[in-house]
């Protein structure tokens, strides 16, 4: 494989909101991931992209927007559920459907919380603790960045 090519594919990946990247050319097989780095935002971790280490690959902004949280939300056993994914969120399955959850409703581990719409795919999202939702952060029908919050959980 060029080298040329290898540093076309780690431009891609720096300019997109890609996180990892795999080509297989004539038998040569190359993956190229961003990255990443643990913070914590109100008690809670996350992972976001280093800035990169090399002056010659321009670093990527990430357009991450961080919704802070009011200070009756602020606690220690409330956990973030945030969009694994770009793409539209629904809170219900179908238009005439009843919502997943609603502000209150108690779930469980693998609780189905919502959709996320990509390129026609319906991409379920599940709860990954059990807690009550105690906030929904994003409106129903509208678009959802990568990392975006969108629901607040009080766990158990």
């Amino acid at each position: 494989m060029d080298l040329n090519l290898i540093k076309k594919l780690v431009r891609i990946l720096d300019t997109s909101n890609l996180t990892d990247l795999e080509v297989e050319e004539s038998g040569f097989k190359i993956k190229i991931a961003k990255k990443m780095r643990t913070v914590s935002f109100n008690g809670q971790s996350q992972m976001i992209q280093s800035a990169s280490p090399d002056p010659a690959i321009p670093n990527v902004d990430l357009n991450l927007e961080v919704k802070s949280q009011s200070n009756e939300d602020a606690g220690k056993n409330q956990h973030i559920i945030i969009s694994p994914i770009v793409g539209t969120f629904y809170r219900a399955p179908g238009p005439d459907a009843d919502s997943y959850v609603q502000v209150g409703d108690v779930v469980t581990q693998g609780s189905v919380l919502c959709i996320v719409e990509a390129m026609k795919l319906m991409n379920e999202i599940e709860s990954d603790v059990s807690g009550k939702i105690i906030k929904i952060l994003a409106e129903n029908g509208k678009p959802v960045e990568y990392n975006q919050p969108l629901f607040l959980i009080q766990t158990n």
